[in-house]
């Protein structure tokens, strides 16, 4: 893997991955709203159906049409919370857990088992703090322009204590978290073994813009497509209770749980239920991690030059 990814101080790695996270986020935040509601649509995504969302190009501009184009930014702000603490949390909890595993003698013989640990780790302890951000993140996505429930951030955030409970915010925590470690392990140690394997391809071990790139991209597409289920439960577990805010996108999937939801989605959608909104993820999850590990790294070349910098 990649120096800067191994032995930046976790100081400087959070400032990095905050970056990384806002910039990122900013960038791709549409794909992350077709994905949403391509996740909360009962009905097939199909062309020739009757269905309200049909394909990404057809997504895409029927939101824009009934929505308008900022509706493709809807829930940014949260998004950007989450995103920042994510990513701040993930990269300096990455290199503080390989900081001192790499103080014992092993740690180079498990190179890579060491990127997955810590990736997992890391990915577990970011979930669990950013994880309020993301439930009002999906509800301000998921209602309807038309019968507008939240009017931003705080009033979301506030409405659902208020209305449901405090531990809503945290409704389906768990998929997340069995999602989320083994997605951002894989991330870690994909990235890796992808990134080794360009710099011997191309006889060059430094840190270079195209090779994160490609390994970032290749990383995410394999890690998200292997745990995307858990993802889809996820969004329809922080659904639940807001039926009221879905007026207009077809019928409301209500579940009791992480269980019932794989259960119920299996038995009404079959089995590519469970991989709905897999495009736009897959081309989100590519691009963002391709992005995300490319600005972390730049950012932290960056932030080198101007501590070497003479004053």
């Amino acid at each position: 893997m990649g120096d800067s990814l191994k032995t930046a101080d976790p100081s400087s790695a959070a400032i990095a991955g905050a970056v990384s996270g806002c910039v990122t986020r900013l960038l791709l935040q549409p794909l992350d709203v077709i994905k949403t509601r391509f996740q909360l649509q009962v009905e097939p995504i199909k062309h020739d159906t009757l269905s309200k969302y049909r394909s990404l190009p057809q997504a895409f501009s029927l939101i824009v049409k009934e929505e308008g184009l900022t509706a493709l930014w809807k829930g940014h702000v949260p998004a950007q919370l989450l995103s920042i603490v994510y990513g701040m949390t993930q990269f300096y909890s990455y290199n503080l857990i390989v900081k001192y595993a790499e103080q014992h003698p092993i740690a180079h013989e498990w190179r890579k088992s060491l990127n997955f640990a810590g990736g997992a780790a890391a990915g577990v302890v970011s979930t669990a703090l950013a994880y309020p951000f993301d439930t009002v993140r999906t509800r301000l996505i998921a209602q309807s322009s038309k019968h507008k429930v939240y009017h931003g951030l705080l009033h979301c955030c506030l409405s659902i204590i208020r209305h449901e409970s405090s531990a809503a915010l945290f409704r389906g925590i768990l998929p997340a978290i069995l999602q989320i470690a083994p997605h951002t392990a894989f991330q870690f140690y994909f990235f890796g073994i992808f990134k080794d394997m360009y710099s011997n391809f191309v006889h060059d071990s430094t840190t270079s813009v195209t090779g994160a790139l490609i390994a970032g991209s290749s990383a995410g597409l394999v890690a998200k497509t292997i745990v995307y289920p858990f993802d889809l439960v996820r969004k329809r577990l922080q659904i639940q209770g807001f039926q009221h805010g879905r007026k207009g996108f077809g019928i409301f999937f209500h579940c009791e749980g992480m269980l019932d939801c794989f259960v119920l989605t299996f038995k009404r959608e079959g089995m590519n239920g469970l991989f709905k909104g897999l495009v736009p993820s897959q081309v989100k999850a590519a691009a963002t991690t391709a992005l995300h590990f490319t600005i972390y790294e730049q950012t932290l070349v960056l932030m080198q030059y101007l501590k070497q910098k003479p004053q």
